[in-house]
This record gives C-alpha cells, structure tokens and sequence, in this order.
C-alpha cells in the first residue's frame, strides 16, 4: 500500500473513532441539557441530513474546490460543531450548530470526508491494489468505531477520578472529540498531488457522451444501493437486539458480547473480500457472499434455542460486510477517474437515505405485523438487490478483470 493511501486509512480511522464515541454519548448529553425525546431526535435528524447535504455538494464540487482542501475544511466544521454542542443546551442554537458542523449522531462515519476518501484512494493506487486499499480503509474505519464505542466510558471516568460534575464531563470529552477530529486531518495535509482528482479546477462532469454514459451508471448504481440500505435498515443493529431481547430473552451483557465478536467477524470479512475478489472478481464476490447472508438471517426466527439463532447471525455477520470494500472498488472502477467523487458522493446519499427509511418502517412492522418481521423484509429486500445488481452489471467488469470505461 502507497503512503497516500496508508495516510488516508489513518486519518479514516482516527476520524471513525470520535465520530463513534459522539455518536454514544450525544443523546445522553442532550438530555441531560434538558431536551425531550422530540428535541434529540430533532437535533440527531437535523445534523445527519446536512451531513446528506454535505456529501452532494461534495460529490458535485468536490474535485473542483480541492480535495485535501475540502477535507481539511470538513474536520474543522466538525470540530466545531462538537465543542459548540458542549456549550449550549438552546434547541435553537443547536439546531444551527448540527447543520453548520453536520453533526453526526449515527456513530458511523458516513458523511462527506468518508465520501471524499473513498475517491482518493483508487487515485493513489493502482487498480491491481484497489480493493486491497479500500478493504484495509474499511478495517481501519470499523476499528475506530470499535474504539470510540469503548472510550464512550470516558465521562463516567471524569466523573469519578476528576470530580466533576456530568455536564463538565460531557463537556471536556465533546473537546477531546474535536481535538480528535482535528488530529484526523493532518495526515491529509501531507498526501501527494496524486490524491487530487485529474482536473481539479475543471467541473467534475461535463456534457459529453461520456459524462451521460457516467451519469446512467451512477444512476442505476445509487437506486440499487438505495434498495439494500432500506433492507439494511430494516436490518438495524438496534431491531436486531430488540429480537433477540425479546424472542429468546438475552440479557444486554449477551447482547454486547455477541454484536462485539459480530463486529470483529466484520473486520475479517474486508480482507477475506479482497482476497476472494482478485480470484472471482468484484461483482461475483459482492453476490456469492451478500445473497447467503440474508438467507441465514432469515432462517434466525425458525430457531428453536439463542445459541442457534447466535449462530446464524455470525453466520451472518462473517458474510454481510464482504461487500463493502467490493463495492466500493467496483464503483470506483466503473467511472472515469474524474467522475469519482462525484460517484461516491451520490452513492453514499443514497445509502444514507435508505437506512433511515428502514427503521421508521422496522418499528411499526414488530409492533403491528410480526415482532420477526423486519428479518423477513429486510433479507427479501438484500436478496431482490442482489439479484437486480448481478442481472444489471455482470458485463460490465473492472479494468484489472479485463474491463474497459
């Protein structure tokens, strides 16, 4: 791996992670501010849909503004947003701080420097190691998530060794947050003029032949991405446990130890994609391995005991993130390199939007129809998504399987 890309893995980590801790800790910290349920949910939403707004403008304009530029410009309204969130409990003013720092209460990275990164790194590589940089981007990513969610730990340990008091607390780790954030870009100020897209000062598309053959492709691949993140979403870690909970009466503790080992069979699954994928190619691995995963977790509720039902959902977990890094190699692959900010900031809305949908609908479905019901919905939704996926795109191959733009 080039030094461009290992910058852009550690900056994506290091990112992951207080994206991640915030993510944890947010709603606690509203509401210990006085917010209603109403209140935090506004505040979360507000903040995820201009991180929304944040990724288009990006993948429009992207290349155009610079992106070591732009990624530098995005870590300091974060960080901003972060340490504005600890010093006002008004919901008018936080409402302002959310879509001015795009605050992102998902405890995922998913916003526009996730989108910027994923467009540097086929630029700093060749394609032959791709897939290889984005399944390495993923595991870094997914371990800082990891890790954010353990130092969530931290303002209880203010409270008790520092003596202060919970807002002060949730004060200084919002701090240390944007300090992390901050930290996050200065690995992008050293990355070489590679990282930039090839004409940086031109607009990221224009009005050829070519540029509408783009544009199809990058059309047809968002509304199929939309479909499986509203499967996904119906997919929720949080659905999931709820499940579990209740249908076979886990306790929060087996809870935590099984979506942990889930988590940890996630960050195996990018390098086993990767490896899969040099001998089958990227669109046969991203199927073989998503299609069984939503049979195993549909096959869940037929479990008679939680050990079985355990056992599918690693299953399921070992297979479902193989994807990931597939994915978005192939996408990657498939566009001119001008035109891959922009694919990635549109792929990525669309994503987003899907798993937002996917919970709205998942509740109603367990408390009106079958408390099992978004399992059902959910696999059917991934595996209509995968075959679509295949039937639209298995001739259209990569450049180190043989492909051409």
């Amino acid at each position: 791996m080039t030094t461009d890309a290992l910058l852009v893995c550690i900056a994506g980590g290091v990112r992951a992670a207080a994206v991640s801790l915030v993510g944890v800790i947010i709603a606690i910290h509203l509401a210990a501010g006085g917010l209603s349920p109403v209140g935090i949910g506004l505040v979360i939403g507000i903040g995820i849909a201009s991180s929304a707004v944040g990724t288009i403008l990006v993948g429009l304009w992207g290349d155009k503004w610079g992106r070591r530029y732009t990624l530098l410009v995005l870590g300091l309204l974060t960080a901003l947003g972060y340490v504005s969130i600890a010093s006002t409990h008004r919901i008018g003013a936080l409402l302002i701080v959310a879509v001015v720092g795009m605050v992102n209460g998902m405890g995922r990275d998913r916003g526009p420097a996730s989108a910027l990164d994923q467009a540097i790194l086929p630029a700093v590589v060749s394609d032959n190691q791709r897939t290889w940089a984005l399944a390495w981007y993923n595991v870094a990513v997914d371990s800082g998530h990891a890790l954010g969610a353990l130092a969530a730990v931290t303002p209880t340990m203010l409270e008790r060794f520092a003596a202060i008091s919970q807002s002060a607390a949730h004060a200084l780790t919002f701090g240390l947050s944007a300090g992390v954030v901050m930290l996050a870009t200065v690995p992008y100020a050293f990355l070489s003029d590679s990282a930039e897209a090839p004409s940086a000062t031109s607009p990221t598309l224009r009005t050829t032949a070519a540029d509408a053959r783009t544009r199809r492709t990058v059309r047809k691949l968002a509304l199929l991405f939309g479909l499986d993140s509203v499967g996904g979403g119906f997919l929720n870690s949080a659905l999931i446990a709820f499940w579990f909970f209740h249908r076979y009466g886990m306790s929060e503790v087996q809870l935590a130890v099984l979506f942990f080992a889930a988590r940890v069979l996630n960050v195996v699954s990018h390098l086993a994609a990767a490896w899969m994928a040099r001998r089958i190619g990227l669109l046969n691995t991203m199927v073989v391995t998503h299609l069984p995963s939503s049979v195993l977790l549909m096959l869940a509720p037929a479990a008679p005991t939680a050990a079985l039902a355990a056992a599918l959902f690693l299953a399921r977990e070992a297979l479902v993130e193989m994807d990931v890094p597939t994915r978005q190699s192939y996408v990657m692959a498939v566009v001119p390199p001008a035109a891959r900010t922009f694919a990635s900031g549109m792929t990525n809305v669309t994503r987003n939007a899907g798993w937002a949908v996917g919970p709205l609908l998942g509740g109603s479905v367990m408390q009106h129809v079958a408390l099992a019901g978004p399992l059902f919905i959910g696999g059917a939704l991934k595996i209509v998504y995968d075959l679509m996926l295949y039937r639209s795109f298995r001739h259209i191959r990569p450049p180190e399987e043989g492909g051409s733009l």
